[in-house]
């Protein structure tokens, strides 16, 4: 039997605290690259569904390493949950990627964003562009309420080179077409306003292709059915994806006549300029 010590202050080990932390409630791994995980929400954090804060761990110098992370859940959720990429050699998701139930991160409460309803006009139709963990502020708009007051329609565009990639936003959008608690929260029948468009550029799959390029001929409307492309009049559109994609994707907006809008003075398109990967 193994002797019983009572423990004392001098055998008693502390845990270094982390500024901001908060601690690490769940962790899963889509794909060798992608990961998602949930933490702790501050009591005191209220942010708009769309908006980023900074997150991170301490670097091998002991300083904050910080990075922008968009939040994946609604603003209504008691946890906060981030959808990121694995960089093998990165400063900082080369260590986060290892993270497990139980750990600290670094959570900076100072949300911001331009991917809010705010920053748009009122319209019928909410399109959402995403390339790869781009998805992650959609993720949060896809649960938030006034997505389905303010939009007849909420297309989301999900373009990633395999498969695998896409399988964070797909079941994330069937989970939440058969949610009861989301049903109750925004009426029966909101999922009906879903229609979900995942391509990809690599593998194989039902849909190939770039969706600038299945915007540019024309495909795209062609598969939903919908008439004379986006019009100014009753089309609104979120991006997040690469800076490359965010630029395709702003150009082919501008050229059906929408504005980039800002929380300062609302539009009928607005980008995310912090997330680039």
């Amino acid at each position: 039997m193994t002797e019983m010590k009572p423990v004392t202050e001098a055998t008693t080990v502390k845990a270094p605290v982390l500024p901001d932390a908060q601690t690490v409630t769940d962790v899963k791994h889509w794909t060798d690259s992608l990961f998602s995980f949930k933490v702790s929400r501050p009591a005191s954090l209220r942010f708009r569904s769309g908006e980023f804060v900074m997150i991170g761990l301490l670097g091998d110098n002991g300083k904050p390493l910080l990075r922008a992370y968009s939040i994946a859940s609604p603003s209504w959720d008691e946890e906060l949950e981030f959808y990121s990429i694995k960089v093998q050699d990165g400063p900082l998701t080369s260590k986060l990627q290892h993270i497990k139930p139980g750990d600290q991160i670094i959570l900076r409460p100072k949300p911001v964003g331009t991917l809010v309803h705010d920053a748009l006009l009122p319209g019928k139709r909410l399109w959402f562009f995403a390339t790869g963990t781009g998805f992650a502020p959609f993720a949060s708009l896809l649960r938030e309420p006034q997505t389905y007051e303010d939009y007849d329609e909420v297309i989301i565009t999900h373009t990633c080179r395999e498969v695998a990639e896409l399988e964070y936003g797909r079941q994330l959008i069937e989970d939440i077409r058969q949610d009861e608690m989301l049903a109750e929260l925004m009426g029966e029948g909101f999922a009906d306003k879903i229609r979900y468009y995942p391509t990809t550029t690599r593998e194989k799959s039902p849909k190939m292709g770039r969706i600038t390029n299945l915007l540019n001929d024309g495909t795209v409307f062609a598969d939903l059915g919908i008439e004379g492309g986006i019009k100014p009049e009753t089309d609104r559109a979120m991006v997040c994806g690469s800076l490359a994609f965010n630029l395709d994707i702003k150009e082919i907006l501008e050229g059906f006549g929408l504005r980039e809008g800002a929380n300062s003075e609302p539009k009928e398109f607005v980008i995310e300029k912090a997330f680039v990967g």
